[in-house]
């Protein structure tokens, strides 16, 4: 029973935070919302909103962190990958009628700086999302520039579109800019591999000091 309420307060306050915020999220409104009495708010989170907002922001995170990692794994070409990540970002607005985006976004819109555990979170969040996107572009063989810029892209286009595509509610954004961006990375990628066969045909004519 006890499991219970500390998920159901914790689940609770990862869809507040996601609709209205760290400012806008209070603890009278997870307690409303979640049916829990007060006294099992703090029995589970001692440390109060902080705890409990830092707790469901490590778990969005860390589930965001799993299935972008799944994705990037699971397919050899990096564009298809992108294609189906932002086809998958689509249906989940779908599913949730456009009411629900990032899991972070709003928590970084409010700035928490008072909170310096909350916002190194977030910014390592987006470090690690990124970070995944451009090893993905490097295993591919595009040049580590070109990758940290195109995983910037990538990510930087699916945080606005997410806002795009609920204040419009309509999905066609996602769906018109994976095709665009997955053309970019095929492009990307394909010119990668010419210039590494390139340096590996001068490597090969080029007589060692001992030859």
């Amino acid at each position: 029973m006890a499991n219970d309420t500390r998920t159901r307060i914790l689940e609770t306050t990862g869809l507040l935070l996601r609709q209205r915020g760290y400012h806008g999220t209070s603890l009278n409104d997870i307690l409303s919302a979640s049916g829990a009495p007060r006294g099992s708010l703090y029995f589970h989170f001692p440390g109060g909103k902080d705890q409990l907002v830092i707790e469901v922001t490590r778990d969005s995170v860390a589930r965001v962190t799993e299935r972008l990692g799944e994705a990037l794994a699971t397919e050899k070409d990096p564009a298809v990958a992108v294609h189906h990540i932002y086809q998958s970002v689509a249906r989940m607005l779908e599913d949730n009628q456009f009411s629900l985006g990032c899991p972070i976004a709003p928590v970084v819109l409010d700035s928490p700086t008072d909170v310096p555990e909350l916002a190194d979170l977030c910014r390592s969040a987006f470090e690690q999302w990124i970070g995944l996107l451009r090893e993905a572009f490097v295993r591919a063989g595009v040049p580590e520039r070109r990758a940290h810029a195109l995983a910037l892209l990538v990510e930087s286009s699916l945080e606005g579109l997410m806002v795009i595509a609920r204040a419009t509610r309509d999905r066609a954004p996602l769906w018109a800019v994976a095709d665009e961006v997955a053309a970019l990375i095929e492009g990307a990628v394909l010119a990668g591999g010419g210039r590494n066969r390139d340096a590996a045909i001068l490597t090969a004519e080029i007589p060692s000091q001992g030859s």
